[in-house]
């Protein structure tokens, strides 16, 4: 092996003791050791080409030096386990031994297959390695002609009818005004619990029925001093009502929720680099685990993951929308947020991180601040801002009536809504990987 060239690969790392238990990217198990002895990490550094897939995993498993020679997180199997691009279980192997794919590389029937023979690319020791999971249907294009959605802990395939979705038409009120009472079923609140007290600090958006998108700041740092996050409010309309929310319909009568639901937290999972008190916030995501699934109904679904990103494509007039309680945190140390008791949204124009960065060096102690493709960001017109959403929620892209999480809400202005300094988002695609190989069955 060309211990050189390990060296370029591994430049950056964290540092474990061998022997010590560690976690790989994908989510396996696995022992830090010297590369020498991990035969899985060997033989992809010695693949010729290696995928950016490859080179990802590589550097992502390092965890540190042995003298000259990298240490790596090595797997317990030989096989790595990965997710389908549908979100099933599967096994990183070369393409020859998967049948189904194997199938559509010598016959592509359209590009819908195409394009899923590429997203099936993983890292792996074997050559042209693919996520083999459950066979596909004989016709790709049947995999969504039903519309009957699992409760699963996997989000859902953002090409399916089973994210995204919401019952309200025609009905939308920019400018941070209330939203339809079914609107944006996917948004959720965060409780959390200091002695007596409960208190509505940040949101999140359900990807799944099992998890809940939020900002890592919600879950690690100063925040935990206000409380605990014990429970996530699903299915929410009016913070200060119990019981089923009403509002006047088109007809007549009343539009009733069928009243919030309580899901316990079974665990909080933030990015394991996010750092609390950095200047750039970077890595500001994380993933709530609830103890039970959550139902699904006209007033509780998930919303869809990202399937490009939007960053570095923008559509023509790219427009955003974001939505919540406006418990956007003004101040944690003196425990001032915004808020309201019922749902708001508001629509915000897609900023570059070029122009942005000019925007955002005029906050408080900002000069420094940096952005990268982590992060991306919106806003920026008078009196339109994510304090109109919640800290953790989402930035939400209206696609043909399919709504995607493109960001999380990270931070802004603390007097929000000025002109020319838009809010700061976490980038969701960028970190798809995570999410997936954080996310358990």
């Amino acid at each position: 092996m060309n211990i050189v060239l390990a060296l370029c690969v591994f430049a950056v790392s964290a540092s474990f003791a061998s022997g010590q238990a560690c976690t790989l990217p994908n989510n396996d198990k696995g022992t830090c050791k010297s590369l020498l002895q991990c035969d899985v990490a060997s033989k992809i550094i010695s693949k010729k080409p290696r995928t950016a897939q490859d080179e990802k995993f590589l550097r992502e498993s390092a965890c540190g030096f042995d003298g000259q020679t990298p240490k790596v997180c090595c797997p317990e199997s030989d096989t790595l386990s990965c997710l389908t691009p549908d979100n099933k279980p599967g096994k990183c192997v070369n393409i020859k031994k998967c049948t189904h794919l194997a199938e559509i590389e010598e016959d592509p029937i359209g590009e819908d297959e195409t394009t899923y023979l590429k997203n099936s690319v993983c890292a792996g020791p074997e050559d042209n390695s693919v996520c083999c999971g459950p066979p596909l249907p004989t016709k790709f294009g049947e995999v969504n002609t039903k519309t009957t959605c699992e409760q699963s802990a996997f989000p859902p395939d953002p090409d399916s009818d089973c994210c995204g979705l919401d019952s309200s038409f025609d009905n939308k009120i920019l400018g941070g005004e209330a939203t339809a009472i079914d609107q944006y079923p996917w948004l959720a609140l965060i409780e959390y619990h200091k002695l007596a007290e409960i208190k509505l600090m940040c949101g999140g958006s359900l990807i799944s029925a099992k998890y809940v998108l939020t900002a890592a700041h919600c879950v690690k740092g100063p925040i935990l001093e206000k409380g605990t996050p014990k429970n996530v409010r699903l299915g929410e309309y009016n913070t200060t009502n119990n019981g089923p929310d009403c509002v006047p319909s088109d007809a007549g009568s009343q539009d009733c929720t069928e009243g919030m639901v309580l899901a316990p937290i079974e665990q909080t999972i933030p990015h394991p680099k996010y750092k609390p008190y950095s200047l750039n916030k970077q890595h500001d995501i994380a993933l709530i685990r609830l103890r039970t699934f959550a139902p699904r109904t006209d007033f509780i679904s998930p919303i869809c993951l990202p399937k490009i990103d939007y960053a570095q494509s923008p559509p023509s007039a790219f427009s955003l929308y974001v939505a919540g309680w406006g418990r956007y945190i003004q101040d944690v140390e003196a425990g001032i947020y915004r808020s309201s008791k019922i749902k708001l949204h508001v629509n915000v124009p897609f900023v570059d991180n070029e122009r942005c960065l000019g925007g955002v060096r005029k906050l408080r102690n900002g000069e420094n601040i940096s952005l990268w493709k982590g992060q991306l960001c919106a806003g920026g017109v008078s009196g339109k801002d994510s304090c109109k959403g919640d800290s953790g929620g989402p930035l939400m892209y209206d696609k043909e009536r399919k709504y995607e999480a493109v960001g999380v809400v990270s931070y802004g202005a603390e007097i929000c809504g000025q002109q020319g300094i838009p809010g700061v988002y976490t980038n969701v695609h960028e970190y798809l990987p995570w999410i997936k190989a954080t996310i358990k069955a």
